[in-house]
C-alpha cells in the first residue's frame, strides 16, 4: 500500500510517500519520495525541495499566488497528473496531519465533506495550520482523484487525559455547550517518540513513565503513563503552555482583556499578534528562530539572552509539573526541530533538574545524533534525543484506519 503523508505548517508544506505492508513496524523505511514547499511571502516565490529514495533533486523556485498553489506545485513536479503515468506512479491513500479538528478532534477519520467542514470551522482555533491542511486535502483530491484520505488530529493522543487534567475552571455552560476543554496537540509526535523510547530502552511501554518534550516552532510537553497521555501543556488551542517561536504560551488573561478594553487591539488583531509576534520573537524583538537567539546570546545581546532564559525557565517548570502528574519518571525525551538539534538548550533545561534524577552527559549531548541516550550511563533517569517521525506515524495510523485487507 502506497500512502502519501502530508504535514501542513504555517510557512511550509511537507510530504512523504511510503510503501507500507505491515502496521507494526515502528522505525520508518526510506521514503520512496519526500518533498517540501516553503515560502516567506505569499503571493511570492516558493522553493520546492525533493528527495527520491536517497537522491536529492535540484531545488526549484516557482511563483505562486497562494499557499494552495505552492502545494500543487510540489506534487505536480514529481507526480504530474498523479493518477496516471507519472514517474512515481499512483498513490493508494493519503494521510493528513490536522492540528485542530474541533468537534472531531478525538479520533482519526476518513475525509468526507462533513470532515472538511469541521476542519474549516475549527480554523480560527489554529489559524496557522488548519487552512493549510484543508488546502492540502483539496490539492490531493484534485491531483490524485478519489483516493481515500484520512485526517489524523494532533489531539487524538490526548483523548486519555483524565477529567481533572482537561477541565477548565470556567462556567459549566462553556464546557457543556461550547465543548471548551483542554485538548492538547503534537500528539502524533508524542505517541511516536514514546514508543521509540520504550524500544530504545528495551522495555514494555506499559511499564514506563515518560515526559516527552516536543520543541519546535510550536512547543508542548506530554506526561505519558503506560503509553497513555495523562497531562500536557497545550490546551483548547495550540497557544497555551510553553514559550514558542512566535506564540506567547501562557499569559494572564487579564492582560488580553485590558488590551481589548483599551481599544488598542481588536480580537482579530490580538489573535494574530499572540500567534505571530510573541514568544521568542516578541522577547528578542528580532526573531523567533532559536538559531538566531543562540547566535545573539553568544554575542551577549541582552534581549536574545533574556529570550533564551525565559524559554528555559518555562521549560524546566513544565517538566517538573509533568513529573508531578506522573508521580515518577523513567525517561525524558527531547524531540522536534529545537529539541533534536540544540544541545545547549537540552543541557540548560536539565541543569537544575538533578533532583529528579536527570543527569545529562555533556559529551554525549554534544556529539550524539538522534536517536541516542544522552544521560550519564547507569545513573538516574534516562534522557533521550529522538527524531520525531511524524509522517511515518501518519502512515501507520492511516493504514490502521483504512484496514490492510481492503487496500493491499
Amino acid at each position: 500500500m502506497r500512502i502519501l503523508a502530508c504535514d501542513a505548517g504555517s510557512s511550509s508544506y511537507k510530504a512523504s510517500l511510503y510503501q507500507i505492508n505491515t502496521p507494526v513496524q515502528l522505525t520508518p523505511p526510506v521514503p520512496l519520495w519526500s518533498g517540501e514547499a516553503s515560502w516567506e511571502d505569499i503571493p511570492g516565490r516558493a522553493t520546492i525541495l525533493e528527495r527520491r529514495s536517497a537522491r536529492q533533486l535540484s531545488p526549484l523556485s516557482v511563483d505562486v499566488e497562494n499557499r494552495k498553489a505552492a502545494i500543487h506545485a510540489l506534487f505536480a513536479r514529481s507526480f504530474g497528473s498523479g493518477a496516471g503515468g507519472s514517474s512515481l506512479g499512483a498513490i493508494d491513500a493519503a494521510a493528513h496531519r490536522v492540528v485542530h479538528g474541533g468537534r472531531l478532534a478525538r479520533h482519526s477519520v476518513v475525509v468526507t465533506d462533513d470532515v472538511k467542514s469541521a476542519i474549516e470551522e475549527a480554523s480560527p482555533l489554529a489559524p496557522e495550520h488548519n487552512p493549510m491542511a484543508l488546502a492540502g486535502i483539496e490539492v490531493v483530491e484534485g491531483s490524485f482523484g478519489q483516493k481515500p484520505q484520512v485526517a489524523i488530529f494532533d489531539s487524538e493522543f490526548h483523548a486519555t487525559l483524565p477529567e481533572e487534567a482537561y477541565t477548565y475552571a470556567v462556567p459549566l455552560a462553556w464546557r457543556d455547550d461550547g465543548g471548551m476543554r483542554r485538548l492538547g496537540f503534537h500528539g502524533i509526535s508524542h505517541r511516536y517518540v514514546s514508543e521509540r523510547c520504550a524500544q530504545l530502552l528495551g522495555k514494555d511501554l506499559a511499564q514506563l513513565k515518560i515526559v516527552s518534550c516536543h520543541l519546535g516552532n510550536g512547543c508542548s510537553l506530554a506526561a505519558i503513563d503506560a503509553g497513555r497521555s495523562i497531562d500536557t501543556t497545550m490546551g483548547w488551542t495550540p497557544m497555551e503552555g510553553l514559550v514558542m517561536g512566535e506564540r506567547s504560551g501562557d499569559i494572564d488573561p487579564g492582560l488580553v482583556l485590558q488590551l481589548i478594553e483599551s481599544g488598542k487591539f481588536t480580537a482579530a488583531q490580538l489573535r494574530r499578534t499572540l500567534n505571530e509576534e510573541c514568544g521568542l520573537k516578541g522577547i528578542s524583538g528580532t526573531s523567533g528562530d532559536m538559531r538566531d537567539i543562540l547566535a545573539g546570546r553568544e554575542k551577549s545581546q541582552p534581549h536574545a539572552k533574556l529570550a533564551f532564559d525565559v524559554y528555559v525557565h518555562r521549560l524546566r517548570r513544565a517538566i517538573g509539573s509533568m513529573i508531578a502528574s506522573l508521580d515518577g519518571l523513567d525517561a525524558l525525551v527531547f524531540t522536534g526541530g529545537i529539541g533534536e538539534n540544540t544541545p545547549a538548550l537540552r543541557e540548560a533545561a536539565c541543569s537544575q533538574l538533578a533532583c529528579f534524577g536527570l543527569n545529562i552527559d555533556r559529551n554525549r549531548n554534544k556529539t550524539l545524533a538522534p536517536d541516542a541516550r544522552i544521560s550519564v550511563e547507569g545513573e538516574g533517569v534516562a534522557i533521550f534525543v529522538i527524531k520525531s517521525e511524524e509522517r511515518w506515524e501518519l502512515v501507520r495510523e492511516c493504514f490502521q484506519v483504512l484496514g490492510r485487507d481492503a487496500y493491499t
